[in-house]
């Protein structure tokens, strides 16, 4: 948790026309997205048994095992600077300097020869950014299908019948490279694509650290709310699935628990906010979502409610 702490405090610290490059590594440790339902995506009395680490990330996307093989960076920057193609890029070049050719694939992806061997996830805060992702060099991917449990209907919908069918680590392929050497890559190919020499950053805030690693290492953050709840709605999109638990009396939500792997975490904290007190109807559901903004997630999830509010018109 203290490597997810050091990047909230970074974004906090950034200056204007600056990059952090951050590259760093978790050994034994399952890292989940914001809003995912840990206690169905995990494994958690397995995970115990083996001693892994379990933590919660601030950025959205799906659960993923971190351990010494892996190498993991973050691009940190104020959102006028940000752009994930460029940044990347930057991965993609390192990979190359090894002869290995990479490419983007799917929402969030990096695969070489048709498998994944990077995944990343986006987070927004204050006008500042960050993207940050794995890179599969030399870890246990065995793990994977250990300590996970993904949803059947995401592997279906990816043509794939397992976890282990879809990732590949580097070594593979490239028996030279490790991650040490890949770190060296990646600083070499950010002084390249930024065109200058990287600095060590130097300014820290021990206080606000510590702040940080108490939040994520909070039973309160790393599991979420567990609710007794009624009605459930749960539907899986090209963006990722999505579950609405419900805790409904007099006919009003008193409780909600929005759990999803999309790659919105903002836009799903959003729906938490406008759904407590309201009727549970479909009409007054599909009413509130009106009133997010605009993006590809509340749009479909209108033409889901609105298809729901239909059937149970019939």
């Amino acid at each position: 948790m203290q490597n997810l702490a050091l990047e909230s405090v970074l974004m906090e610290l950034v200056h204007p026309e600056e990059m952090i490059l951050y590259l760093w590594q978790n050994d034994n440790t399952i890292v989940i997205g914001k809003n995912q339902n840990i206690r169905k995506e995990c494994q958690l009395e397995r995970i115990r048994e083996n001693g892994v680490h379990l933590v919660r990330r601030s950025s959205g996307g799906g659960a993923v095992y971190h351990d010494l093989g892996n190498l993991n960076f973050s691009f940190i920057t104020k959102d006028e600077n940000y752009d994930v193609k460029r940044q990347t890029e930057i991965l993609c070049d390192a990979l190359a300097s090894f002869g290995i050719e990479a490419a983007v694939s799917g929402r969030n992806d990096v695969t070489v020869q048709g498998r994944k061997v990077s995944g990343n996830a986006y987070y927004h805060s204050h006008g500042v950014s960050l993207q940050h992702g794995t890179l599969l060099i030399d870890t246990d991917l065995t793990a994977m299908s250990r300590y996970l449990r993904p949803d059947p209907e995401k592997l279906k919908a990816r043509g794939v019948d397992s976890v282990r069918s879809r990732v590949m680590n580097l070594k593979e392929i490239c028996p030279q490279i490790d991650p040490e050497n890949a770190r060296k890559a990646m600083i070499h190919a950010a002084e390249k694509e930024y065109g200058c020499m990287p600095q060590p950053f130097e300014r820290m805030d021990p206080s606000r650290l510590e702040m940080y690693i108490r939040r994520y290492g909070s039973e309160e953050w790393i599991f979420g709310p567990d609710i007794p709840f009624e009605e459930v709605l749960e539907k899986r999109f090209a963006w990722g699935g999505i579950r609405f638990e419900f805790h409904v009396e007099n006919d009003r939500i008193t409780e909600l628990s929005v759990w999803s792997d999309s790659m919105d975490p903002e836009t799903i904290d959003a729906m938490k906010e406008i759904l407590r007190g309201i009727p549970y109807r479909m009409s007054e559901i599909y009413s509130r979502f009106c009133t997010l903004p605009e993006s590809t997630v509340r749009d479909d999830i209108l033409v889901w409610l609105k298809q729901l509010e239909e059937q149970n018109a019939v």
